[in-house]
Order: structure tokens, then sequence, then C-alpha cells
């Protein structure tokens, strides 16, 4: 920011000597936060969201957490700051290949099955995958790496995977598909060497172009329904333990809706969702499956 009589940088005031939001602070923000996303925060978070906060109070220049409250409070919904917040407030630890188990399955369960449907006639050469809050698109990768490691000639298939997440700086960064060791720390050598790029003087992976060409990215809001054709298989994965029973219920309905008949559902294994998906078949604690009505299954045959 420039001084107009003197052209100097004007110095960004300190933040204040802020340890924690106060209780009431924290229970306005909490409803602020689940008027937007549908997640709760309990009293417990006081300090994790008391930091993720500050980070905000810095970038901002505003010194503290009322004032930015207020500030928050008078801005449009479509304001680049309300994207920066939840942006703060939504973002988890995730890496590639996260819950092996499930890639297990998916390589060797899943689409070793679409691919012999495919050969047999039963379905066309196509997949749509979507990966519902996918943060920095850790998980929409992994798909891509199973995929052009296992389908074969699947070069010749219309692949579609698609990576939402409510925080557009995430989606900057899945867009990017710039991963640290870390983050890459559970894909396999033969994958790293066949996918990505590695920087010359960085622990910096870069997605290769068989990744690239079968991904992209959008913003969304998982409360909000989305507008596209029908998934074959949905990934919605430790997002829902943030979420109480009503956005629960509001969340899968929207993701329902997307999920072809006979497709499939993968959440984490502890989210508290059987009850909310009574009419899907539950084929392990974290795998669901929509039903086919009788009459497709009579045409079928």
């Amino acid at each position: 920011m420039m001084s107009d009589s003197r052209n100097a940088i004007v110095p960004i005031p300190p933040v204040g000597n802020l340890e924690q939001v106060t209780d009431a602070q924290l229970a306005r923000y909490g409803e602020l936060i689940y008027q937007k996303t549908g997640i709760r925060i309990s009293p417990q978070k006081k300090m994790l969201l008391s930091n993720r906060l500050r980070r905000r109070l810095r970038e901002t220049g505003i010194t503290d957490f009322e004032a930015y409250y207020q500030h928050l409070r008078s801005l449009p919904p479509g304001h680049p700051e309300w994207n920066a917040f939840l942006q703060e407030i939504t973002t988890h630890e995730t890496y590639l290949f996260r819950d092996e188990v499930q890639w297990r399955w998916f390589r060797e369960e899943y689409l070793a099955r679409v691919a012999a449907e495919a050969q047999a006639g039963r379905r066309p050469r196509s997949l749509r995958i979507w990966s519902a809050a996918c943060s920095t698109g850790d998980e929409v990768y992994t798909i891509a790496c199973c995929i052009a490691a296992t389908l074969l000639n699947y070069q010749q298939w219309n692949i579609t995977i698609l990576g939402t997440d409510i925080g557009a700086g995430a989606i900057a960064q899945a867009q990017a598909g710039v991963f640290g060791e870390r983050a890459m720390r559970l894909v396999p050598e033969e994958y790293r060497r066949r996918f990505f790029v590695k920087a010359k003087d960085a622990a910096i992976w870069q997605a290769g172009s068989v990744l690239k060409q079968m991904v992209s990215f959008r913003q969304h809001n998982l409360l909000e329904p989305l507008r596209v054709a029908p998934f074959d298989l949905v990934f919605l994965k430790n997002v829902l333990i943030y979420f109480d029973p009503a956005s629960k219920r509001r969340v899968l309905e929207n993701v329902r809706a997307l999920i072809k008949p006979g497709g499939m559902l993968i959440t984490g294994a502890a989210e508290g969702v059987a009850e909310f998906l009574r009419d899907f078949e539950r084929l392990n604690p974290w795998l669901y499956r929509r039903p086919v009505p009788a009459r497709a299954m009579e045409v079928r045959r």
C-alpha cells in the first residue's frame, strides 16, 4: 500500500497480543462458518481457529479477531477475502495414496471389473469420477495414477476426473499439480518415474501430462448442488466428520443425485454416513453402491 504524499510503503500494523478468540467470538465465528460450509467448530478447536484467524489478520492488517469478524460480515458473498477465510478454516493435511486399502480395491477390483465389462460390451469405454472436497488435488492425481497404471489402453477411453473444493486457493494449487516430498511419500517409485517430473534443485514433483489430461478442477460448496452429469464413482472422504447430521444429510442428498444407478460412493471409514444411505448397498464400512432399479436390471438381461 503506497502513501499518496510521500510515495513510501506504509507498514501494516502488527497484530495485537492475541492469545485466543473468546468463547463469545468462537460462537460467532462458529455460526458464520456453519452457515457458509455446514461445518461445526467445536470448543476444542478454539486454539486451532485462533491460529488460523491470526494468519488472516496478518494478511489483511486487521488488528483483532472482533474487527475481522465484523469485516467478514460486511463483505459480499463473492469477495476474495471470503475465499481466503474459508481456505484457512477448511484446509487439512492430505497426501497422495492416503488409505492404501481403498486404492488397492480401486486398482484390483473396481478398474478390473470396469475393464472386463467394457471388453464384453456391457458398458462404453468411459469413466466419470468425482473427488469431492479434493483439497489440493492429491486424491485426484492418485485416481489418475491408478487409471494410467492399471487400465489397459486407457488412452482409448473417455476419462473424466473432476476435483472440487470450497477453497479457491486449494483449487489453484490442485490445478498446478505440484507436490512436495511429504505429499509424495506414499507414491510408488514406479509411478513417480512414469507420471511425475522432479525439479532439479528441490524436492518438488510436478504432475506430468499423462495425469493432467485426465483431470479438471472447479470451486464448489458441497452444501450446494453441482450441475454436471452423474458419475460412476464418487470419492467423499475425510470431510463429513466435520459436519453435523443436518449438514451431512444435505451434502449426501446433493452427492447421491450425481451417482449413476449401480455407481459407487467411497467415504472415510468413520464418518457416520450409513444412516443417511439406507437405500444404498453397504459393501464395507467405507464403500456404498447405489442400487440399479429392477426394471433396468430386467432390460439388461
